[in-house]
């Protein structure tokens, strides 16, 4: 599948309830059009983890690829919220935040979101005015 170049790329887990909402919340605040979709579960999101060296074991809920940047965990966030209408931006002030710091509420949060949030038996289907930001 050709990937947009003028897109920023999420990949998140397709069966993970937050994760989805996570997607749909993004969409409501992406006036500008800037972002595409594709669950992490998918070819494309399989292969753009390969092509950046991500491992899926250690990274398994959201992803930002942007141009030949990839940002994961609390970055990967920060970097889509500077994107949104509204408000969000300012919370990309936390990127000064050390990493591993901010990863540490990161990691309890997608570790237990299954448990706290449900996960689907398969991917969202997108409705069909959606389905032209998805990828893969």
């Amino acid at each position: 599948m050709e990937v947009p170049k003028d897109k920023k790329i999420i990949l998140f887990d397709g069966v993970c309830n937050l994760c989805n909402s996570s997607i749909t919340f993004v969409i409501k605040h992406d006036p500008k059009d800037l972002f595409r979709y594709a669950p992490l579960q998918s070819d494309l999101g399989k292969s753009l983890m390969d092509k950046h060296q991500i491992d899926s074991e250690k990274v398994d809920s959201i992803i930002l690829v942007d141009q030949d940047k990839a940002y994961t965990k609390s970055s990967a966030a920060l970097h889509i919220a500077r994107k949104l209408s509204g408000g969000y931006p300012l919370l990309a002030a936390f990127l000064i935040i050390p990493p591993f710091l901010r990863n540490i509420v990161y990691d309890f949060i997608a570790r237990n979101r299954y448990k706290w949030y449900g996960k689907k038996e398969s991917c969202m289907i997108p409705t069909p005015e959606l389905k032209a930001k998805f990828l893969g």
